[in-house]
Parts: structure tokens; sequence; C-alpha cells
């Protein structure tokens, strides 16, 4: 992991995920999968259910499922916000990630899409009153 991440870089994604949080209802998760060889789209979409398939009142959850070894990435929106922002705003994030992943750049780019996943949520999703954290923030591995 620590070719591509090191702690402190987690550390602040972690810390991104809180910011990108904190004026929306919507939830954001980052997978980073080490394990999986050949099933990575079916595996990504296993994991999203087990952590956020209808996990959020709104259903609002997204998910960044990484594998840095099979230079693999997979972004999934629940259906209150894939509803709102459509397949082409995943597409453009997702070409967004890899374009900064193929220069070496894995922090900014998982940092730069979990902000802008943020706004987005919160121009959907804002605030209105309690802000419950209905998924844990941190990174989780398999």
């Amino acid at each position: 992991m620590s070719t591509y991440l090191t702690n402190i870089q987690m550390a602040s994604l972690v810390e991104a995920i809180q910011t990108a949080e904190d004026h929306s209802t919507g939830e954001i998760r980052i997978h980073i999968d080490s394990n999986t060889e050949g099933r990575n789209a079916e595996i990504a979409f296993e994991v999203f259910r087990t952590l956020c398939k209808d996990k959020t009142a709104a259903k609002n959850a997204v998910l960044f499922h990484v594998n840095f070894e099979q230079k693999y990435l997979t972004i999934i929106g629940d259906e209150g916000i894939h509803e709102k922002v459509s397949q082409r705003f995943w597409d453009r994030m997702h070409d967004k990630i890899t374009s900064e992943f193929a220069k070496g750049n894995y922090h900014e780019g998982l940092r730069n899409a979990v902000l802008q996943t943020g706004l987005e949520l919160k121009k959907y999703f804002p605030v209105t009153g309690e802000n419950p954290n209905e998924l844990p923030n941190e990174i989780t591995f398999s």
C-alpha cells in the first residue's frame, strides 16, 4: 500500500471525506482492494452493497473502489445521487481520477474527486437540519 498512499495521505483522504460531507447529507466511502484479480467490477458492486447500498436515508452514498495493482477504479453512486447527476458525471469523474493516477498522483486524484463529489452532494442533498454521519469515514481495505 505504501507505494500508492502513505499513512499521512490516507489520513488526508479521511479528512477530505469529512469536509465533503460537512454540508451535505450524502456519504462518501473509499475502499482499496489489493486482492481482486480480474473480477474488479463484480467485487466493486459487492463492496458497494455491503458498505453503502440503502444505508443512507436519501440513498446518496458514493463508493470509490480502487485496485491500484490492477489499475482499476469504479465509482458507484446509490440511486438517489445517481438520479441527480447522471452517468456522465461519474464518467467525467472517472476520467479525471485515472488521468491523475496515470501521472502517479494517487492521493491528489482521489482527494480532488472526493471534494468534487461533496460539492455535487451539497447541491442536491444540502443539510437542512441535523446531519448525522450515516456511514463511517475511514478507508476500508480488502
